[in-house]
């Protein structure tokens, strides 16, 4: 039995594209599409979405809007107007949207409206004899649920890096004007209370969580131990890691051992805090490659490892937990000596890249 499926996105802040999560998204919704022999609609919520309806033209879905200048900030009031509207034109079976922040919470509240069911940060669709299942984790990544549902309309919140991003392989035209059929939803005064007064965010080095990053860096316990001389080094510590942040653009992350010490009234590094922690009691990332320092590698820790494709780790301890096929390679060596020596070479990079660029706009 074929199935109307609902893709759903917002314009990013940009207004010119889509958060990178939805395109993963997107990629998904077609392969449902697909499977479930349905048609596909992609139903686009911003201040415009005309820019955005072309790049995803390529799809062949039918493309419905709701735009407007009350639609360019996240507002549940309006956003939830926008998602019950389009899901009143298309009637679909299966919504399928990107889990950002924005759709998080709105899309919830949308499937109560709707009399429908709701799972949110899935991590896979699969199709067990015809019939569309849906996998999320619980408690902390230790419990993977497979999930079936007969109620319609079911919305499904696809949490990002679990699916290949799609991108277009065909064009219809350089010039061509992708036809949107624009929905008009009308705000009524209740609606239109909340305003966005600006965007405040903290400066890119002050930034420690990039979960776009390609590299995740890990500081363990061991930065803030005594060192070969019989003392701690914790400033130099501290301007060592943030200065390879800087320099590499990776996201910080850290063992449980080091962000506990902040309760406990130790010497601890002053950015370091429990949203950090990578583990079986922290979070679990996804980013392509790992590096490790001053962590032991125990298996509570490396549980949150399990997303990393390629680990690296440096630790002075040859019979660490890293070492025990943990890691794709263990560096026996000082953290401090190693980071120190990694700093000075991505300092020369980056000056290598900027004379280059001088001298090409010469």
């Amino acid at each position: 039995m074929s199935s109307n499926v609902l893709f759903l996105a917002h314009v990013d802040e940009s207004g010119t594209t889509l958060p990178k999560v939805a395109y993963e998204a997107l990629g998904t919704a077609l392969e449902a599409a697909t499977q479930l022999a349905g048609s596909l609609t992609i139903g686009l919520i911003g201040e415009s979405v005309q820019a955005v309806a072309d790049t995803v033209d390529a799809t062949g879905a039918r493309i419905l809007g709701v735009s407007g200048p009350d639609f360019a900030q996240p507002r549940y009031a309006s956003d939830a107007l926008a998602v019950e509207a389009i899901c009143k034109v298309v009637t679909p079976d299966i919504v399928i949207a990107p889990g950002t922040s924005r759709f998080l919470r709105v899309v919830p509240g949308v499937a109560a409206r709707m009399k429908g069911r709701v799972d949110t940060h899935l991590t896979a669709l699969d199709w067990v004899d015809g019939v569309l299942t849906a996998r999320r984790w619980f408690y902390r990544q230790r419990l993977e649920a497979v999930m079936q549902r007969e109620a319609r309309p079911w919305f499904l919140v696809m949490d990002s890096g679990c699916h290949q991003a799609w991108t277009a392989t065909t064009t219809n035209g350089a010039t061509a004007t992708t036809e949107v059929e624009s929905i008009a939803v009308h705000l009524p005064a209740a609606a239109q209370r909340t305003t966005v007064a600006g965007v405040r965010v903290p400066k890119a080095d002050a930034q420690t969580i990039r979960p776009d990053a390609r590299l995740l860096f890990v500081a363990g316990a061991g930065w803030s131990k005594k060192q070969a001389d019989g003392k701690t080094h914790l400033p130099e510590a501290e301007a060592l890691i943030l200065e390879f942040l800087r320099n590499s653009g990776a996201s910080l992350g850290g063992s449980k051992s080091l962000v506990d010490q902040t309760g406990e009234n130790q010497a601890v590094l002053g950015f370091m805090t429990h949203l950090n922690q990578v583990g079986q009691t922290g979070s679990t990332p996804r980013h392509p490659k790992g590096l490790s320092t001053c962590c032991h590698g125990e298996e509570p820790h490396v549980v949150g490892w399990r997303f990393i494709n390629e680990r690296r780790a440096v630790n002075l301890d040859p019979n660490c937990g890293w070492a025990r096929g943990k890691a794709d390679v263990l560096y026996v060596a000082d953290a401090f000596q190693v980071i120190a020596k990694l700093n000075l070479l991505l300092a020369e990079k980056a000056r290598t890249r900027k004379d280059e660029s001088v001298s090409v706009g010469r």
